[in-house]
């Protein structure tokens, strides 16, 4: 693999360190490593180790800078022919996160900070998977940012164990005690709280010494910790060390260790060497330490900004020699079964692996129920083509639970136009979702304007779907609509065919549970329905808004009691919970009263009932294709709509319809007073009815 790591600078720091020594470990084991930063000492352990550098002001907080950043971190990863780009650093990654869309390349991020909740900190969660050293940090992007569980990744720092090696605990003495603290020079990391504490401890141990390492940022801070050394009388036991680059030789100076950080961070590197090294620890119990110390086993806890605290945890080790062997021997041993570099290096280049191999495809069918039942033969050829993708589905609230119990798809993202998702705002909310999951491709089978809109605001690398009017420019992967006369599959098996995937079957699916036949069973012996009589569906109506596609209800109701006198039949009607008062009616026709189911059933509901039909005959509508999902044989009633467009396959079905010149207009309405529908008979779906129902079974 070849990896790009991008961070602000590569001066002393635990960032930094990490990052060589995840160089390190890459060149050793075969990859190619680039390092882009703003320079600093630890370039030349770069150049040592056999990784490139490239010095760029990646750290700059100028918007002007960053849009220039862009351009030249993108040329460095099309000319390293970079695959991953690892980013450590919130302003490196809105450079490299940009680059990464315009380069296709997969973009990782590590939480290294325990971040406010701001638009600026929230690129730290925009990576394929973003790697937190710490739970505390995993629980922060999960609950702050919202980073799905699923692209989180746990793996905690780790030292080299032969760079720091257990230091012999007979070399403590009471003779003499240096107390360290290593970290950046700000006010976060609380050095005003540790010197304090050293200023109720250097009369009470003798010889007291105190070792900070590190650099300051700002002078200002600096000098204010130099007046407060005076204050307190302190010249001649602290000693600003400064940025030092050996420090396993630092270690080996000091007996305790001490972490004052007055806020959550992600993890105490300087902690961790420590414990390797042998030199106990006393830190404040904030952010990631949690994960590091097991109080009065591997460290002790003081609590932040409690200077007094922070000094009797130091005094009691110094006195207490079993208690520092103790924190001392474990300490080692903690870091060596969890934090040990080997096992750091070997995870993040799992995560690396895993981020190659993983594909995120959306598939946008968002209405209605016919159509989505239609999708999965689509969803069925995606999954065979990417067997190890994730595959999400984005769905209408009304229609989402036709992929309740798919194969095919690992979850589904589910839309609400007319409530949450309404309107602008609402759309670019549900586009903030979709950009959660990190798709790199977008299968547009809806293909209208708000599909597209949402395809693009994806910020997906490729989108696929139909050049039409409809804000198709949003599309980067488009093909023309100029098929004619194709079956709905067929028409979604041409957007699946320009992405490279080859569809076979088209026969339709659903998934109903146990719960769904237990119902529709329910529902059948609450209406006297007798084992052995045979069953035949009935969907009343196609919608109240398609006038036109309806049957009538008069002949609804004679075909019922024809059904009912010839064979020893049980007719069931269905239909939406608006149908309830129109099969009602119906009802009142007829004088075999068939079963009311109108209004009781769910989706799925829907399909165990139907597959427990001898036949279903239906207008053009939703429950055509759920009989043809569950290999029911229907009988299809068309009338302003074309049946080559909308029927769907099965191997058992009759399709009706009258030969006007008026159709197919695809009009809800109708000036002829929907004659292609009455024009159906009751005599010729009878007859069409009794050939399927008594096909191959001989009915009692």
């Amino acid at each position: 693999m070849n990896i790009l790591q991008i961070l602000p600078s590569l001066d002393v720091g635990g960032v930094e360190t990490g990052t060589i020594d995840l160089a390190r470990y890459l060149v050793q084991k075969g990859h190619k490593v680039v390092v882009i930063s703003g320079g600093g000492r630890l370039v030349r352990e770069l150049d040592k180790i056999g990784a490139r550098h490239y010095t760029l002001p990646v750290g700059k907080k100028s918007i002007f800078s960053m849009i220039w950043m862009v351009r030249a971190v993108s040329d460095i990863i099309r000319n390293e022919d970079i695959d991953i780009v690892h980013v450590r650093s919130r302003v490196p990654a809105f450079i490299a996160f940009i680059a990464c869309k315009l380069t296709n390349r997969i973009f990782i991020t590590t939480a290294h900070g325990y971040y406010k909740k701001h638009f600026l900190s929230a690129v730290m969660s925009w990576g394929r998977f973003v790697i937190a050293p710490s739970n505390i940090i995993a629980k922060h992007m999960v609950n702050d940012f919202f980073v799905p569980y699923e692209r989180m990744r746990f793996i905690p720092r780790g030292v080299d164990l032969n760079a720091f090696r257990l230091r012999d605990p007979k070399t403590h003495s009471s003779q003499g005690f240096t107390v360290g603290m290593v970290s950046r020079i700000t006010p976060l990391k609380g050095h005003a709280s540790f010197l304090k504490a050293v200023g109720l401890l250097y009369r009470k141990i003798p010889n007291l010494k105190v070792v900070i390492v590190g650099s300051a940022p700002k002078e200002k801070y600096m000098e204010d910790l130099e007046l407060l050394v005076r204050r307190l009388g302190l010249t001649r036991t602290v000693e600003f060390a400064g940025a030092q680059g050996d420090i396993p030789s630092i270690m080996r100076r000091i007996d305790l260790l001490v972490s004052a950080t007055i806020t959550p961070e992600a993890f105490g590197r300087s902690i961790v060497e420590a414990q390797a090294s042998g030199v106990p620890v006393v830190s404040t119990r904030v952010g990631g330490v949690v994960d590091i110390i097991e109080d009065e086993k591997t460290g002790l806890f003081c609590n932040a900004e409690d200077h007094k605290d922070m000094a009797d945890k130091i005094f009691r080790l110094y006195q207490d020699r079993s208690l520092w062997t103790n924190l001392a021997t474990e300490g080692r041993r903690h870091v060596e079964e969890n934090f040990n570099l080997d096992l750091m290096m070997t995870k993040t280049i799992a995560v690396y692996e895993e981020a190659k191999k993983s594909t995120n495809i959306l598939v946008i069918k968002i209405s209605a129920i016919g159509d989505c039942v239609l999708s999965i033969p689509s969803l069925r050829a995606i999954r065979s083509k990417f067997q190890n993708a994730t595959i999400k589905v984005l769905v209408g609230i009304q229609s989402c639970e036709v992929f309740d119990g798919c194969p095919y798809i690992n979850d589904r993202i589910v839309c609400d136009f007319k409530g949450k998702d309404k309107g602008l705002r609402g759309l670019w909310s549900l586009s903030r979702e979709l950009r959660k999951s990190c798709f790199d491709i977008v299968i547009d089978l809806q293909n209208n304007r708000k599909s597209h809109m949402l395809s693009f605001l994806s910020l997906t690398p490729f989108r696929y779907g139909y050049k039409n009017k409809k804000f198709s420019f949003f599309l980067n992967n488009r093909i023309k609509d100029d098929a004619p006369y194709l079956d709905p599959i067929e028409h979604q098996f041409r957007v699946l065919k320009s992405a490279g995937i080859k569809p076979i079957e088209k026969n339709l699916e659903l998934w109903p549970s146990p719960a769904d036949e237990e119902r529709a069973d329910s529902l059948l012996q609450d209406n006297w329905f007798k084992p052995g009589q045979s069953l035949v569906g009935i969907n009343a109506r196609a919608s109240s808004r398609w006038l036109s596609k309806n049957w009538p209800p008069k002949y609804i109701a004679e075909l019922c009691d024809h059904l009912a006198k010839e064979f020893n039949t049980r007719v069931v009607l269905t239909g939406t919970r608006e149908d309830i008062d129109y099969t009602e009616r119906i009802k009142d026709l007829t004088a075999s009263k068939p079963i009311m189911a109108a209004g009781k059933t769910s989706i799925l509901g829907l399909a165990s009932l139907i597959k427990k039909c001898k036949v279903y005959i239906t207008p053009d509508s939703a429950p055509m294709h759920i009989a043809s999902a569950m290999g029911t044989p229907f009988i299809a009633l068309f009338g302003p709509t074309d049946p080559l467009r909308h029927v769907p396959p099965s191997k058992d079905h009759v399709v009706i319809k009258k030969d006007l010149k008026c159709i197919p207009c695809y009009s809800p309405s109708c000036l002829k007073g929907f004659k292609c529908m009455r024009d159906i008979t009751v005599e010729e779906v009878f007859e069409a009815a009794r050939e399927l129902v008594t096909k191959g079974v001989e009915v009692a």
